[in-house]
């Protein structure tokens, strides 16, 4: 993901969201059914994290600006933060969690407890919700 600069928050029209949205939105949607279905549990917090990611992705696409060449590239949650204010909390609380993400999708059974990959869950789906009614969309139907 490249670097973009702040804009100014914006009501987008569903249909004139860029293809890209939509596809990570489809994409969030996607890891957190595999974060449902997950039998293991580094797996289902991995798969939870992936689709709050993919959630934020599908903001910045729709809001996000390009920055002018040569600018430091900064990671999606500083790059909400930047461009969603609103959305600071979520993006820290995510951002948080990038290191036990990491864990768990290399493997590690310590990285997370179930308890924390259940919470997980319910809020991946909390937020995505937040993501899909910030782009004007009617939020999907909760799974918690």
């Amino acid at each position: 993901m490249t670097s973009t600069t702040h804009s100014a928050p914006q009501s987008v029209s569903p249909h004139l969201l860029p293809a890209t949205a939509h596809s990570y939105l489809q994409r969030a949607t996607t890891s957190l059914h595999d974060a449902i279905t997950a039998r293991d549990v580094p797996t289902r917090y991995a798969c939870a994290h992936v689709a709050a990611l993919c959630a934020a992705a599908a903001l910045l696409a729709a809001r996000a600006r390009p920055a002018p060449r040569g600018r430091r590239q900064k990671n999606a949650w500083v790059l909400l933060a930047e461009v969603a204010p609103e959305l600071s909390e979520w993006a820290s609380f995510f951002a948080a969690g990038a290191a036990q993400r990491a864990a768990a999708e290399a493997g590690s059974t310590r990285a997370v407890s179930e308890r924390e990959a259940d919470d997980l869950v319910r809020d991946a789906d909390r937020f995505l919700a937040v993501i899909e009614q910030a782009l004007g969309l009617v939020p999907h139907a909760s799974v918690a």
